[in-house]
């Protein structure tokens, strides 16, 4: 005769503390990163427009570009701007805009680069070697955003990386009490959807301007969705074994 033992201890309030404190770890270490992830797109795209704060223009700028200028203008204008001097950057936007002539490189433009950009530029993995020629050359044409390769490259990274976040944010939430199912269920969903919805609006943005307004949303989207688990979460394992409140129930079953 075979025995059916059911588990009426899978919920927040009951764990033991050793499961508590590895959730209560991961879901600090996970919070504290989707914060510095935030400053870092407040440091990048925040600053495409040459303004601080993130709006609709740096996410325009980043992905489909400033067609009326080249992207060497667009960073000094923005991002890259307290880097030179007001005077050095107005050099460099002129060359840029009369077409990067190669003769003015050696004497004019490439004591400007080693002097204000070698240091990260040509040291630091992923930023373009600006002490090279042909690569001024590329970063002097008119700025038509992120490239198709590294949007693709970006988009891999994120879908696999971030989904992997959402994953174990909703599987330590989905023993939350006090929800109705239904309402647990979309909100583990709700990351997942506007995560798709922001790197998806990145390739439309590409295409078409308009779509920036969807890039916004879906971080936006993605950011209180979590950050409403990992409050709930924290709370449930924390707080209410603190009010003597617990629970007997198996939030994993249907019954």
């Amino acid at each position: 005769m075979q025995s059916h033992i059911q588990t009426k201890w899978l919920n927040l309030p009951s764990l033991s503390l050793p499961v508590k404190a590895l959730f209560t770890g991961y879901l600090l270490v996970v919070g504290l990163g989707l914060l510095v992830a935030g400053g870092q797109i407040m440091l990048t795209h925040g600053m495409a427009d040459g303004k601080l704060g993130l709006s609709v223009e740096d996410i325009v700028y980043s992905y489909y570009g400033n067609r009326e200028g080249s992207k060497l203008e667009s960073k000094l204008n923005g991002s890259m701007k307290d880097k030179a001097t007001p005077e050095e950057n107005l050099i460099l936007i002129k060359w840029a805009r009369e077409g990067a002539n190669e003769n003015e490189w050696q004497n004019t433009i490439q004591p400007i680069v080693q002097n204000k950009c070698a240091m990260c530029h040509a040291n630091i993995p992923g930023l373009p070697n600006v002490t090279k020629l042909e690569v001024m050359n590329e970063i002097a044409k008119v700025d038509e955003g992120a490239s198709f390769s590294a949007l693709t490259r970006v988009s891999h990274i994120h879908l696999f990386g971030i989904a992997f976040i959402f994953f174990f944010i909703g599987l330590i939430f989905s023993m939350s009490v006090g929800f109705k199912p239904w309402m647990k269920a979309l909100l583990i969903f709700t990351p997942f959807a506007f995560l798709i919805i922001d790197i998806a609006s990145w390739w439309l943005t590409k295409l078409e301007p308009n779509f920036a307004y969807f890039v916004i949303i879906g971080g936006f989207g993605y950011s209180v969705a979590s950050t409403v688990m990992i409050f709930s979460s924290l709370y449930q394992m924390w707080i209410l074994p603190m009010k003597n409140i617990t629970y007997d129930v198996n939030t994993w079953s249907d019954k």
